[in-house]
């Protein structure tokens, strides 16, 4: 059974940074396609950020430039460094495969404040 587990997030001020972690388990995750998402209040979740099994990622428009995705197969932890952050990037944020599986984990709240 799949289970991920998020870390990292807090209360951040604007251009601040923050580094999430996920932990997964119960899988073969080096050969598994990663990303994040997240899901602010009223809104669907989206995704972030993807990254392949070989290291290569991908970015959504609204973080391009200022996230970067990673990954450890060694760990089966995936990881976003989030730079000059923003108030429009407050949300839960959860880690997932790029086509996910049914079960997610709890997420890790990011609020971007002054």
């Amino acid at each position: 059974q799949v289970r991920l587990v998020e870390s990292g997030g807090g209360l951040v001020q604007p251009g601040g940074s923050l580094r999430l972690s996920c932990a997964a388990s119960g899988i073969i995750f080096r050969f598994v396609a990663m990303a994040w998402y997240r899901q602010a209040p009223g809104k669907n979740r989206e995704l972030v950020a993807s990254v392949t099994t070989h290291g290569s990622a991908d970015y959504a428009d609204s973080v391009k430039g200022r996230f970067t995705i990673s990954r450890d197969n060694t760990k089966n932890s995936v990881y976003l460094q989030m730079n000059v952050l923003n108030p429009e990037d407050t949300a839960v944020y959860y880690c997932n495969a790029v086509s996910p599986w049914p079960s997610w984990g709890q997420g890790t709240q990011v609020t971007v404040s002054s």
